[in-house]
């Protein structure tokens, strides 16, 4: 480990992959029924995209419910962008597949994850009517087996559509979720809009759901604010047999509902270490337009199962607990037909939210509630051994932030492996 530099060295074997190019980047934040413009940032290989479902707004509880999406861009969105990670190179990076690939390169790692049980429920606003086809079109691509896919009208009827915005997070989040758990049950559950109400009915069908096909993971790919009263919601989040997860958010240190809150996995970001097309490693995501969520809790008090960080976080919830790749310059690649992008590189914590969502049910533990699961990850974190054989520990990059072990950055750091989870 290099625990001054920034980086984390992974495994010997990780030794190769290509350059980092910019591709399509989505930051997205749930904006509710207000229709902005998308916000483009011109880079010197591609645009990132700000939709305007990523776009901060206030609402009367405080910021309102946001997608967690940045857009990179590349000039030819017939195919899959070059740099772009695939399900395959990150199953080769977070040790998901039998055998691991010297360096994990892009082109050449082909091996895919063949884990997944019970189902995965992803809760997001409005309607995306090409879902299906988004989902066949990257399962095709990338030699993933067709998904077991369903998708859900949370308010009995088909929401308004919103095209390129949560639209493209619902195409994101399918396709990560089965990328890392193709044999999983994918259900999409649309609210009939952005608003706290209409996600949370939309949150109780998905938990029911998953319930109901075995057990399984209910991912969020959005966050609000932290503000005085949020734990009234916190009963969405406790349906038996369902481990939530939520993104931390894409603006660096701070606070948001619901991955703050103690019944759902909190999911920060990384970004990946490359040279010469080489895996070398992950550290905090920080730049390339945004920063992974985390910081202190004002509101929740320390659970138990952080009683190991103590130290760290005082007598409050410390997040984000885990991360994985969400730096739309090293993001994975994605598809979506609605929003007419097409193929492009993406990141935010929208990303890697559904893909840890993914790993978690790969793992095939069906854990009987979020504080179960979490107190696996924090049993494994107090044990040194297993600590550093199931995770990949965050090195420094800025030594009064980001210290060794949990911190505000990347929480316990990324998953290796489907053990601990």
């Amino acid at each position: 480990m290099l625990s001054g530099l920034g980086l984390q060295l992974g495994p010997p074997r990780h030794m190769k992959h290509s350059s980092t190019g910019l591709a399509l980047v989505f930051l997205g934040f749930l904006s509710g029924l207000v229709v902005l413009s998308p916000f483009v940032l011109a880079q010197s290989h591609g645009n990132l995209v700000i939709p305007s479902s990523s776009i901060e707004k206030r609402g009367d509880l405080g910021i309102r419910p946001h997608t967690d999406l940045i857009l990179n861009l590349y000039a030819d969105s017939s195919a899959p962008p070059p740099n772009a990670e695939t399900p395959a190179s990150l199953a080769c990076i977070y040790h998901l597949t039998q055998t691991l690939v010297q360096g994990c390169p892009i082109a050449s790692t082909t091996e895919l994850p063949t884990t997944g049980v019970g189902a995965i429920a992803i809760v997001a606003a409005y309607d995306n009517p090409f879902a299906a086809l988004d989902l066949q079109v990257f399962s095709n691509q990338f030699g993933l087996p067709p998904a077991n896919f369903e998708q859900v009208y949370a308010a009995g009827h088909q929401p308004a559509n919103d095209p390129g915005n949560w639209s493209l997070d619902e195409a994101l989040d399918i396709e990560m979720a089965h990328a890392a758990a193709p044999n999983a049950k994918i259900l999409l559950v649309e609210a009939a809009s952005g608003s706290w109400s209409d996600l949370m009915v939309a949150e109780d069908l998905a938990g029911q759901l998953v319930a109901a096909n075995g057990g399984g993971t209910v991912s969020n790919s959005w966050t609000g604010t932290e503000w005085p009263g949020e734990q009234q919601y916190d009963s969405h989040f406790q349906v038996p047999g369902v481990v939530y997860l939520a993104s931390a958010g894409d603006t660096g240190p701070g606070i948001g509902y619901p991955a703050v809150s103690p019944y759902v996995i909190s999911v920060g970001g990384t970004k990946l270490i490359r040279s010469s097309g080489v895996f070398l490693g992950e550290q905090y995501w920080n730049g390339c337009n945004g920063a992974g969520g985390g910081g202190i809790s004002a509101v929740y008090s320390r659970p138990s199962y952080q009683n190991v960080i103590e130290k760290i976080v005082g007598n409050h919830r410390g997040v984000p607990d885990l991360s994985a790749d969400a730096d739309p310059c090293t993001g994975p690649a994605m598809y979506d037909a609605d929003g007419g992008y097409d193929w492009f590189q993406i990141g935010g914590t929208s990303a890697s939210t559904p893909y840890l969502a993914g790993i978690i049910d790969g793992a095939g533990q069906l854990r009987p509630s979020t504080s179960a699961e979490l107190g696996q990850i924090y049993q494994d974190y107090s044990n040194p051994k297993t600590y550093q054989e199931d995770f990949r520990v965050m090195s420094v990059w800025d030594l009064s932030t980001c210290p060794p072990g949990w911190d505000i950055c990347t929480g316990v750091g990324s998953p290796i492996t489907y053990a601990g989870k």
